[in-house]
């Protein structure tokens, strides 16, 4: 049995895929799958594209992404095939091990071998979780063919029959001038779930900020992508305007989200990156950061003007957080579903009342979140 092992572990150890380097919270046990490559904008002040990298956009060929559907299919078989020989999937972390493939540890892993090391892991993964969710990468993936897309969905639930959601990124902009036929057929080839990056639904601060979209245009996509019955996430971000457009940032960005009615709601607090306009405009003075008081006065601001039927997150570490006894303790749950609107809207106004009450200094700050490096 021994050599059996050893001969499925040298197998694995020659099998990777492409990975891009995000996904959301929500897809943490998800396939991740990369269909296209970095932002088609990187012109964000709050982003850039660092966390691509600032690499060069690119649509993968198609047999590129199937033939990595075919590479994940068998390192799926070969997991099946060690987890029969040593007592099934648990037993599976003392084998999928930098010491065990490399013979050496995670720190000294070479590139091959991270990506090697990352794609088994993420399969790994996948399949505790019953090999039912995939996100598809990288930042605006309907730029993609619709013909392509729907080859790409179909081979890969052909694939993986247990396949229950597939979603991805999407930029406004792109999605805004999709025509809505091809988002229903790609609906009807599996795409479930789609994230957009609203941020904000204030139009001079959605020019501030160099986003490359309107209002009229969010509102557009949005709307577009609910009237396919795909489901929509709507990515806010609280604190983007600072002190300057903190209350036309809340009840516009409201508004948007009135006018969508987005199937989730999810709050990412903003926090300066290093390598960004916005970053430097902060370093530089010319730009104020909220408090954490003040923060959840834009929250409320926001939240009292909301009137949807949709699920509002916090799922995120950088969202409104107290210092308690050495942990940092979430005002708001973390849950990935969150509050159903509008039936919980009040007891999230009362949590938000209740963070009011909090000592300033017990809250964690957006400096303190820089330091942490957690965006």
């Amino acid at each position: 049995m021994r050599r059996e092992v050893e001969e499925i572990v040298s197998e694995l150890k020659k099998l990777s895929f492409e990975m891009g380097p995000i996904r959301p919270p929500s897809e943490s046990t998800s396939l991740l799958l990369r269909i296209t490559e970095n932002c088609p904008w990187s012109r964000c002040k709050f982003c850039y594209g660092t966390f691509y990298n600032r690499g060069k956009f690119r649509v993968r060929e198609l047999n590129e992404v199937l033939h990595d559907i075919d590479i994940i299919h068998k390192i799926v078989m070969n997991i099946k095939e060690l987890s029969k020989l040593i007592g099934g999937l648990d037993w599976l972390p003392n084998i999928l091990n930098p010491y065990y493939l490399y013979g050496k540890g995670a720190a000294y892993l070479n590139q091959s071998e991270i990506k090697n090391y990352a794609c088994l892991s993420n399969v790994y993964t996948w399949m505790l979780s019953g090999m039912k969710t995939v996100f598809l990468q990288d930042a605006d993936n309907l730029t993609v063919k619709t013909e392509n897309f729907k080859v790409i969905l179909r081979y890969l639930r052909e694939k993986f029959p247990s396949i229950e959601r597939i979603s991805s990124y999407a930029r406004a902009k792109t999605a805004a001038y999709r025509k809505i036929e091809d988002l229903r057929e790609l609906h009807r080839e599996g795409l479930s779930r789609l994230h957009i990056g609203l941020e904000t639904g204030d139009e001079e601060l959605l020019r501030y900020v160099n986003k490359g979209v309107t209002v009229e245009e969010h509102i557009r996509a949005g709307r577009n992508i609910m009237e396919t019955g795909i489901e929509l996430s709507e990515y806010v971000m609280p604190g983007l305007g600072g002190v300057k457009y903190s209350k036309q940032h809340a009840i516009n960005t409201a508004k948007v989200l009135n006018e969508i009615n987005p199937t989730y709601i999810r709050f990412r607090r903003f926090v300066p990156k290093p390598g960004t306009p916005l970053y430097e405009e902060w370093k530089n003075g010319n730009f104020q950061l909220l408090s954490p008081h003040d923060l959840l006065i834009e929250i409320k601001q926001l939240i009292e003007n909301l009137n949807v039927n949709s699920r509002v997150c916090f799922d995120h570490i950088v969202n409104p957080s107290i210092k308690f006894k050495g942990k940092i303790v979430p005002l708001f749950s973390q849950d990935y579903e969150g509050y159903k609107f509008p039936e919980e809207k009040d007891k999230v106004l009362e949590l938000i009342e209740l963070g009011l009450k909090i000592d300033k200094s017990l809250w964690v700050t957006t400096e303190e979140l820089i330091e942490m490096r957690l965006i």
